[in-house]
């Protein structure tokens, strides 16, 4: 009997930081991103809200709407789309390396858009989509009221328009819907991939926008990056910590790499309950940052280029 008395304690004992309120301290918890919400997916339970009802302009994580109306259309995946004019991003100036012209198939336009936050293949898919982009955006609001997202509008679907509003908790709502999908866990977790464009036959290399997929610390399910001007930096991601399933949705971090740290620290605070050193914060920047000097600029056999995230005029990322 002490023996399984002595089990028992133990077994009381190794429960992790957060799943005791009692340990978890949210004052430890210091984020730079305007808004925030972390959840215990596997129990619907809010870990940790900072301004989790505030609207604000979303970027890029739209494009895991764009992804689930793509795959509840049912158009075929293997048909082939075709970059136009019209896919050009004359709002902000984003660059793209899928010129006029480039073909693609809907499933390549979808990893693209989802992995690399590629505009011009989101703005294509919803070109394509029956009844066009008017139609599109219409499915976007749609799915977003039947997730019961009541406060977030969608006007296009790459994330571009800074009128693409949603709050923390609404974004927590469509991480969960989206990793529903097989296909976007895949997509949005893939940290490189090659397309061959048509008709040129040409290969073209595209990383991850976010280079925490790339490492063994995580054990990420589903993630998006976005970046406007009015949005800010902005992180979604579904990811098993503590054994755990959580919801991180990071939105509006000032600086580059702050979304990156700000992930961090949460990490680090839902397994231990304790406040990320300022120094451990400074080295996960920075191993960010080596990652991506890394690969920048380089070209193998002169057709294999890495998209790198950028900041300033493009948006997307």
């Amino acid at each position: 009997m002490d023996r399984l008395l002595a089990l028992v304690f133990a077994c009381l004992v190794a429960v992790p930081a957060w799943g005791s309120e009692l340990s978890l301290d949210p004052a430890k918890l210091k984020l730079k991103s305007a808004n925030v919400l972390v959840i215990d997916a596997s129990a619907d339970t809010p870990i940790y809200s900072k301004a989790a009802d505030e609207v604000t302009p979303i970027a890029s994580v739209t494009k895991l709407m764009t992804a689930m109306v793509v795959l509840d259309g049912g158009q075929p995946l293997d048909e082939e789309l075709t970059v136009s004019l019209d896919d050009f991003d004359f709002l902000k100036g984003s660059g793209s390396r899928l010129r006029m012209g480039t073909v693609l198939t809907r499933r390549e336009m979808l990893q693209l858009a989802l992995m690399s936050s590629e505009n011009r293949a989101a703005s294509a898919l919803a070109r394509y989509y029956p009844g066009g982009r008017p139609a599109f955006v219409e499915a976007m609001n749609a799915k977003a009221q039947l997730l019961g997202m009541s406060r977030t509008h969608y006007a296009d679907s790459t994330g571009l328009s800074p009128d693409n509003v949603s709050t923390a908790n609404d974004l927590a709502k469509l991480v969960r819907a989206a990793s529903d999908y097989a296909l976007i866990r895949e997509f949005s977790t893939t940290p490189s991939h090659y397309v061959e464009l048509q008709p040129t036959g040409k290969l073209l290399g595209f990383n991850n926008s976010n280079g925490l997929v790339k490492s063994h610390d995580w054990d990420i399910q589903l993630q998006k990056t976005g970046y406007i001007r009015e949005a800010g930096k902005c992180l979604v991601m579904m990811a098993t910590i503590a054994s755990r399933p959580m919801v991180i949705v990071l939105l509006d971090s000032l600086g580059q790499y702050t979304r990156i740290a700000d992930a961090q620290r949460v990490k680090h605070w839902l397994e231990t309950g304790e406040e990320l050193p300022v120094r451990a914060a400074k080295a996960a920047q920075r191993g960010v940052r080596n990652a991506v000097a890394a690969v920048k600029g380089k070209r193998v056999k002169g057709s294999f280029e890495p998209r790198l995230a950028r900041s300033g005029k493009s948006g997307g990322a």
